[in-house]
Parts: structure tokens; sequence; C-alpha cells
């Protein structure tokens, strides 16, 4: 589980499907399971407090994007409260545990597979072996926050391929948190379409 700042009153958590199966959550019946999700939650609010000193209190937007490959990406947005107080600074509020059940969850799911790269380097590795195992088109590269990001269509690909795809890009890189909106927004689009192909035309040798 990772958990990063976005601003002040916003979070960002990564959790892989090890960090649920962990806990006893299979990714195909997470929504069947709400009583492990609420305890899920509780203790990313207690990591969050921890590591960040980010308090969940008060309305909650919490956005969840599910992506086949890498996992989970929630984002915890704190609403502004407009709070009173009695004279001995007490907030009105009886139970604060109410407050971290106030929230609106949203949920998306992405078929985008996406992997990032310290080193191009491991972007061409990866690249190479993708076109030895029949994958020679499609593909984006973005350059985002000191890493190479190679972007995935999984349509049309077979279970066993795309499996092997995922396994091969594990190979070289690390499964990301970043979503395909953040990447548009704020990564630099490198190779727009056919990065596999281009990778492998210009830098294999």
């Amino acid at each position: 589980m990772k958990i990063e700042r976005l601003s002040q009153d916003r979070i960002r958590i990564f959790l892989t499907f090890d960090d649920l199966l962990e806990r006893g959550i299979h990714k195909d019946d997470m929504w069947r399971e709400p009583p492990k999700l609420q305890e899920l939650f509780m203790e990313m609010m207690d990591q969050a407090y921890t590591e960040l000193g980010f308090e969940a209190s008060g309305p909650l937007a919490v956005e969840v994007l599910a992506m086949p490959a890498q996992g989970m990406v929630i984002i915890v947005t704190r609403g502004k409260l407009n709070r009173s107080s009695d004279e001995h600074g007490r907030d009105d509020f009886d139970d604060a545990d109410d407050d971290i059940l106030d929230m609106e969850v949203t949920m998306e799911q992405s078929d985008v597979v996406m992997y990032a790269f310290r080193d191009f380097e491991d972007v061409i590795s990866a690249a190479e072996q993708l076109k030895r195992s029949g994958l020679t088109e499609g593909g984006q590269l973005f350059s985002y926050n000191g890493k190479w990001i190679l972007t995935l269509e999984p349509a049309g690909m077979e279970p066993p391929q795309y499996h092997g795809v995922i396994a091969l890009l594990a190979e070289y890189g690390e499964a990301t948190s970043v979503t395909y909106a953040m990447l548009e927004e704020y990564g630099k689009l490198i190779m727009p379409e056919y990065a596999i192909r281009e990778i492998c035309g210009h830098f294999s040798f």
C-alpha cells in the first residue's frame, strides 16, 4: 500500500492485488464484502494519518479506479467543514466515527495497462520482448515524473497473451498508481501510437 498527498485535503492510495489478497479480499468479490472493505478503508485512513497527518474527518469523496493489471487507485478528498464548537471547544458531532461514514464513493474501471520504467533501457528491453511475443501494434509512451510509462490497450488480446504481456512488463517495469487521465493532463506524450514498433525500430540493434 502506497499513500501520497496530492494537496492539503486530497490523498492518493495505491493498492496492488497482493495487498488485497493479504487482507482476504479477492478482486472479483471485493464489492460483495462490505465489512472487509470498511476494515480496509479504516486501515488506509489510519496509515494516511500516521504517514501524512491526513485526518479523515467530515464529508469525504472517495474515487476508486480499478485497473486490471496494476490494482486499485483510491483518491480521497476531504470536504470543507463549517463546524461549530461550544465554549469548551468541542465539536457538535456526537461521535467522530460517524464522520468517516459520511462519504460519497464513485468507482470506475480502466482497461488500459500501464507500467512505469526508471531507465529507457528497460523500456527497450520490454518492447523487444513484447515484439518477440507477437505484440507489434499499439502502445503509447509517456514521460511523467522522471519515469517512462508505457500504456497498452488490451482489446483483442486473448487471455494467455494478456497474462503473458503483464508478466513481461512486470519483469522490466513496475505497476504504477498514475491514472491515464493524469498522464494525459500532466505527462509528456513521447510516442502517441505504435510505441512498441517505434521503440524496436529506432533503438533495437
